[in-house]
């Protein structure tokens, strides 16, 4: 099926710049691509016509917002507009700002919203903005789990953070809009699905309605009768600061869902079935294992196309699948791309507003698989494989070529099954399930 004129496929770049600690780990300087204004030649070549792309304000402000460095943004941003790539600029990633400022900081948000002042308006040219990538991951790992600064491992800080990141959002997009009242927002955040034993059933319900919450505080849809409303009022947040939210909604204009082959959990309480893997605690239950579902035997996942579904019956607005990628073998990353490109098509023709398919990363990917917390310990290659002394095409870079001109890619590869859908990938047995 020629699905070109319908889902359009757009390129990113993986630019997180996470704080740990007092350490900062930049992918650009990492990829190379803060030295190499000729990726955006290579991006053209392939045909890509958007391209999310850092306008970080760790990078252009990182002492102070009274001496932004725009140099390398004026070349890459001027590049880009000679090529016709449209950009959209992504002002935080996975970061928790400059050191001036941090997520669980009051100074977040408004620092935020002059930043993204200052990038309008050297820039008001720029239609499309994500201020904060996936809020609600970032509060997880920031405010949660404990992995990024400022490493809280509690309800309170997990709450804040979220709160701070989508009112910066917020402020952002206001900022931007008074500049260049065009200016549309893309909410990106990893939309997976929550899955467990009966003894999980209420924790397993909170998750799946925890995954909403950047969309829904967003969209004005987070009331007094949400689910999460004592919460979130329970844990620190004002019901005032929730009140902006209902009063003057800020809803995405494009949906942004990210979808890893782990997005979809696995909550279990039998510890017993789970050698090896550290147990922990929530909002009810003392003690069990959080795993991939892919990885367990006889539980069922959702699947991409199911969400994209919720997500369009939920809020009713475009949609775009702003990440898809594998770090596998390249034989499994096609079928990884081409499985995501068929679903884009099909719920495309079953009614969803849904705009384009966006592969990422095009540069690839360092230590996602230790979710940042260590440098050095691994790359996934992407359309382009960074790992010489210049970024080298990569099996993925014909077929999102194939995809792009033509709208479809034949490859025998492609007729077989993933390794998330064979037996092999299952790492606990059935009677973990």
């Amino acid at each position: 099926m020629n699905q070109a004129a319908t889902v359009e496929i757009w390129g990113g770049v993986e630019c997180t710049c996470r704080r740990v600690g007092d350490a900062y780990s930049d992918q650009l300087t990492r990829n190379g691509h803060r030295t190499r204004l000729a990726d955006l030649d290579r991006f053209a070549d392939l045909g890509l016509r958007t391209l999310r792309y850092p306008v970080l304000w760790e990078h252009v402000a990182p002492e102070c917002l009274d001496r932004p460095r725009w140099a390398w943004h004026d070349e890459r941003l001027a590049r880009l507009r000679e090529l016709r790539i449209e950009p959209i600029a992504g002002l935080v990633h996975h970061g928790s700002g400059p050191r001036y400022t941090a997520l669980h900081e009051p100074s977040f948000a408004p620092g935020l919203a002059r930043y993204a002042r200052l990038v309008a308006e050297r820039y008001p040219w720029l239609r499309y903005y994500t201020p904060v990538n996936e809020p609600l991951t970032t509060a997880r790992f920031s405010g949660l789990y404990g992995l990024w600064y400022p490493h809280g491992r509690d309800d309170r800080t997990f709450v804040r953070t979220l709160l701070n990141q989508l009112q910066a959002t917020r402020l952002a997009m206001l900022a931007i809009r008074e500049v260049n009242p065009a200016a549309q927002l893309v909410q990106t955040e990893d939309l997976g699905q929550a899955h467990g034993t009966p003894a999980l059933a209420e924790q397993v319900e909170f998750e799946n309605h925890r995954r909403w919450l950047t969309f829904d505080i967003l969209s004005g849809h987070l009331t007094p009768s949400h689910p999460l409303w004592d919460y979130l009022r329970r844990h620190g947040i004002a019901a005032a600061e929730l009140q902006v939210f209902l009063d003057s909604p800020l809803p995405p204009d494009l949906l942004g869902i990210n979808h890893y082959v782990t997005s979809e959990r696995h909550l279990d309480d039998r510890l017993h079935c789970y050698p090896g893997q550290a147990a922990i605690s929530g909002q009810y239950h003392p003690a069990y294992v959080d795993t991939e579902v892919v990885r367990v035997a006889d539980v069922p996942t959702a699947g991409l196309e199911n969400l994209l579904r919720q997500t369009w019956d939920r809020y009713g607005r475009p949609i775009a699948i702003t990440e898809a990628h594998l770090g596998c073998t390249r034989e499994e990353q096609l079928r990884w791309l081409h499985q995501v490109w068929e679903v884009a098509g099909r719920t495309r023709a079953s009614g969803v507003d849904l705009r384009a398919l966006t592969v990422w990363s095009l540069l690839g990917a360092f230590d996602w698989d230790n979710l940042l917390t260590q440098d050095g310990a691994s790359y996934e290659p992407g359309v382009f494989d960074v790992r010489g002394e210049q970024p080298r095409p990569t099996a993925l870079y014909h077929m999102v070529k194939s995809l792009i001109q033509k709208g479809y890619y034949e490859h025998p590869v492609l007729a077989g099954a993933g390794w998330w859908q064979r037996d092999l990938r299952l790492l606990w047995p059935a009677e973990a399930a």
